[in-house]
């Protein structure tokens, strides 16, 4: 039996008060609390008792993901891969643990990613960072131009913090690959790089091997598209 599909319902347009800004004094750091108490208005005029809500902000806020592909000879769709160092998941408290850790926790595979720059917030300069960090990561020097959309950006963490991920997917050829220039920090020295086919890739998600979730958004993207690629 086929149940009849239900379109989803228009979204409510709710908007916020700040009633009270109970932001802490910013300390050195990358990140900023912001602490506040809020009311939502709702569309009928009507309002929410006032709540509490604490969210996370910082300079640059979005971050673009890059699919590189090419295809091997058996016509195979084949991705790059980054090791990158995560210290927020290798430190989970072991008390917050409910199932048991690999004991490589924290170094995660993932495709390249990054902040955008103060100068690249605009359409033309999405393209800008996902060229740079390409160099950056894997060593592909790459006009921006050829940085095609991999869908619609989203939200990773909204419970948390506005950052949106820019998804972008791009052509490479393997024989053109340099050094990566990278960015100077810890967290991207000594990095490893692997090349596997897409499939594998998908394979690695479902068995959890590749934990980073805008990357498996970013391969999934990637395999619906692939007839085009």
């Amino acid at each position: 039996m086929l149940l009849a599909l239900m379109p989803l319902p228009p979204l409510h347009r709710i908007g916020l008060i700040e009633v009270e800004d109970l932001t802490p004094p910013a300390p050195p750091g990358f990140l900023q609390l912001r602490r506040q108490r809020l009311r939502a208005r709702y569309e009928d005029g009507t309002e929410s008792e006032p709540f509490a809500f604490d969210s996370v902000e910082r300079k640059a806020l979005d971050a673009v993901v890059v699919a590189p592909y090419f295809r091997d000879d058996a016509r195979q769709i084949v991705i790059y891969l980054r090791s990158s160092l995560r210290p927020a998941c290798a430190q989970r408290p072991l008390a917050s643990r409910p199932l048991p850790e690999k004991d490589t926790l924290g170094t995660m595979w993932e495709l390249p990613a990054g902040l955008l720059e103060p100068d690249e917030c605009a359409a033309a300069g999405l393209a800008a960072c996902a060229a740079r960090e390409l160099e950056e990561e894997l060593g592909f020097d790459i006009a921006a131009e050829h940085f095609l959309p991999l869908g619609h950006a989203s939200f990773p963490s909204g419970g948390v913090i506005g950052e949106r991920h820019h998804f972008f997917r791009v052509a490479v050829s393997p024989h053109e690959r340099g050094e990566p220039s990278e960015d100077g920090s810890v967290l991207e020295q000594r990095a490893q790089i692997a090349t596997l086919t897409l499939r594998e890739a998908l394979e690695l998600c479902r068995s959890g091997d590749i934990e980073d979730g805008k990357t498996e958004i970013a391969l999934r993207r990637l395999a619906e598209v692939s007839d085009e690629l």
